[in-house]
């Protein structure tokens, strides 16, 4: 006879009712029909399903902010290299002692240091999603591991 703690246990909080079965008499644990073994069955099934498209919506998303990352790092030297580029057409154009030449150069600078301070906080921000987007993954597979052995095991007691 199939223990209903035991299968509470295995189907993680669904009891008895919910699942509509009468598992403690002995006609149903000595006989279990094929129905029966495709109800509990079914009952795992949508969450599988589930655990498998979140695992296939986070590595999605991990390859999008990757992505994003790189985008926003290149988009960022490119802003520097037209500041660069723009500081050299200046430097040859106007006089270096000149204080208004020199305070624009300075500020132009100072933006060059921003633009790198905002690519190394896109790759902190980048990485942390990342590994946060990883941990997820883990966990979902985790359970989707154990989901698919309970389904597997509740079918072999049900054989």
């Amino acid at each position: 006879m199939i223990n209903e703690e035991a299968l509470k246990k295995l189907l993680k909080g669904k009891s008895m009712e919910e699942l509509g079965k009468s598992w403690n008499n002995r006609e149903n644990s000595l006989g279990a029909s094929d129905t029966d073994a495709s109800d509990v069955e079914d009952i795992g099934r949508d969450k599988v399903e589930s655990l498998k498209d979140a695992i296939k919506e986070t590595n999605e998303l991990i390859e999008s902010r990757k992505k994003l990352s790189k985008e926003v790092i290149m988009e960022a030297d490119s802003i520097k290299s037209e500041v660069n580029n723009f500081l050299s057409a200046v430097h040859l154009d106007r006089r270096l002692d000149d204080p208004l030449v020199i305070r624009d150069q300075i500020a132009l600078k100072q933006k060059q240091v921003e633009v790198s301070e905002l690519q190394l906080k896109e790759k902190i921000s980048c990485w942390q999603d990342v590994a946060q987007l990883k941990k997820d993954l883990r966990e979902n597979k985790r359970e989707l591991k154990d989901r698919e052995s309970r389904i597997d095991m509740l079918n072999k007691i049900l054989e």
